[in-house]
């Protein structure tokens, strides 16, 4: 098992390395890179995913980038359970409350980033200790045709409201494959939007968030 500092050069190394961790567990991992598992994943939610970056060789710091920006792939680790379902909502990226009109879905960064994922499915149910928990074969992934057509629709649907000041009108239920949620470390932490009056209010981030029933189908296509 090695780590890797340098970026992949191309895709066959990416997924030549996401493969070869598919078998080990979260400790194999972290024992062989010489880090110590957290207690609690609570406090430091992403540090899973920097675990397996470590592995990848990710280069990308800056979070409008896709993580392989060289490349055109976005990496994305997901807990799954013994049927090899997701067990939570994927986040892909902030969403920008402010500033939205002229956007396309073409320029857009969650467009960007949901163009190419590799996908590292990892065992999370809370039952299995974490440094039990088992890396699952990978995948690389592309929105198809009917895909990217529904992903754009809810995305207009959501920014249509955003720049309609009814960020508050946006429920679960919005969107198909795509929906928002709050994304703040706490309730004190507050960003720009628009109100429906068109002035300047204080609201929490949001994130955009790629729906489990909707990575169960893009999971499930794949064969472990």
């Amino acid at each position: 098992m090695n780590f890797f500092l340098n970026k992949p050069k191309n895709k066959i190394t990416l997924f030549a390395r996401a493969q070869a961790l598919a078998g080990f567990t979260i400790g194999n991992l972290a024992a062989n890179a010489g880090l110590e598992i957290p207690y609690n994943l609570k406090k430091d939610k992403g540090w899973i995913g920097r675990l397996i970056e470590l592995y990848l060789g990710v280069d990308s710091k800056n979070k409008a980038e896709q993580d392989f920006a060289h490349l055109g792939i976005e990496l994305k680790t997901i807990p799954i359970d013994s049927y090899g379902n997701p067990i939570e909502d994927t986040f892909v990226c902030s969403v920008p409350l402010i500033n939205n009109i002229g956007i396309t879905w073409e320029t857009s960064n969650i467009q960007n980033k949901l163009s190419s994922i590799l996908w590292i499915p990892i065992e999370g149910k809370k039952n299995i200790p974490l440094k039990m928990r088992r890396i699952a074969t990978s995948l690389l992934w592309s929105p198809n045709i009917t895909e990217n057509t529904i992903l754009r629709n809810d995305w207009e649907e959501i920014i249509e409201m955003i720049v309609l000041g009814k960020i508050d009108k946006i429920a679960s239920y919005h969107g198909t494959f795509l929906k928002i949620k709050i994304k703040a470390a706490n309730n004190k932490i507050l960003t720009k939007a628009i109100s429906d009056k068109g002035k300047i209010i204080l609201t929490l981030p949001r994130g955009f968030y790629l729906k489990k029933s909707f990575t169960k189908i893009i999971i499930s296509n794949h064969h472990y």
